[in-house]
């Protein structure tokens, strides 16, 4: 499964610490994240990701874009709900791209830890199918 990761500035230590606690089911796909957001993960778990530009300098777009032709199965995107960022018309951006393509979308580290249990158990087996 291909999987994006990004997250807020106020959440990139919880994206971390998730990515740190399910490093073993993450391993098995192929990542990718925006700049920051994936240079911390990578240093933290040393998990291999691809990454993009920071998601204010487009690489919130480089994941739209993914997911526009059908290359993203799983989005992690942790944001900070009480901080309006200048960036929140892509994050709805996002959000509309995974509804269109029937993408799995986590804010917040509840769902999260839902999907990454799903994906452990095959759960989300049908995007290799959709995909091919």
């Amino acid at each position: 499964m291909n999987i994006a990761l990004t997250a807020h500035n106020s959440k990139k230590e919880l994206m971390n610490q998730f990515c740190i606690a399910y490093c073993g089911i993450l391993s098995r796909h192929s990542l990718c994240a925006t700049g920051t957001t994936g240079k911390q993960v990578a240093e933290t778990t040393g998990l291999h990701i691809q990454r993009f530009l920071s998601g204010s300098q487009g690489g919130d777009q480089q994941i739209a874009a993914r997911i526009a032709y059908n290359e993203i199965d799983l989005l992690l995107f942790f944001r900070d709900p009480l901080n309006p960022k200048p960036s929140e018309p892509d994050a709805m951006n996002l959000l509309r791209l995974c509804d269109m393509h029937n993408i799995p979308f986590a804010t917040n580290i509840a769902t999260a830890e839902v999907l990454i249990h799903g994906l452990e158990r095959g759960d989300l087996d049908w995007r290799e199918i959709v995909r091919a």
